[in-house]
């Protein structure tokens, strides 16, 4: 069931020229963690509309790079250190081509997320299953030290996700930001500082 809320997020993505509300789930998380640095190498797992590219363009400067993946096209025009490519991240052939070419990342971020039913448990069960791959890649792609940070809906299967997100970071933070919907059952996983394998 998809409609727009129309709220103040999407009114102020309007005006400051963003592709879409979402950037303001990142800035904040941006601001609080700074997990984004200049020079940094970020994969951005559905990344479409590109909203979260645009604010990592700033963070990481022209000497970083932006690597951003989606299944729909991002049609937007960014500068030459942010590629874009249109793919499925199940499609494990695609993903390991890429993870030869440009890894290792710092950072690998996922704001992924089902096409929703509105069936709480079947939605949980398809975002648990994105943000188990999203882990799959980012412990591919990632250097250690590097940050993960990804968006789950809450359900049966969280607790689980978050225990083996603990094995492989230092640090984890759960993080509700104030520009996700009240009602929406989204939270996003923040895992700091890979641990060397």
């Amino acid at each position: 069931m998809a409609f727009t809320v129309r709220d103040h997020y999407f009114h102020k993505a309007k005006k400051e020229h963003f592709l879409a509300r979402a950037i303001y789930k990142l800035e904040e998380i941006q601001k609080k963690y700074g997990i984004i640095r200049p020079g940094a190498k970020v994969l951005d797992l559905g990344a479409a509309p590109g909203s979260w590219i645009q604010l990592a363009v700033e963070a990481v400067g022209p000497s970083g790079l932006i690597v951003g993946i989606d299944l729909k096209p991002i049609e937007h025009t960014f500068p030459k250190h942010v590629i874009t490519l249109q793919g499925d991240i199940n499609d494990r052939d695609f993903v390991d081509s890429i993870i030869r070419e440009k890894a290792p990342f710092n950072v690998v971020l996922s704001d992924m997320a089902p096409s929703t039913s509105g069936v709480k448990v079947a939605d949980a069960a398809r975002s648990a299953l994105l943000f188990e791959r999203a882990l799959e890649i980012a412990l591919a792609a990632l250097k250690p030290g590097g940050t993960f940070l990804a968006k789950i809906f809450q359900g049966s299967e969280f607790h689980q996700l978050l225990a083996e997100v603990k094995k492989h970071f230092e640090k984890t933070r759960v993080v509700k930001p104030e520009a996700s919907r009240k009602q929406s059952r989204e939270i996003y996983i923040l895992a700091l500082n890979l641990k060397d394998k």
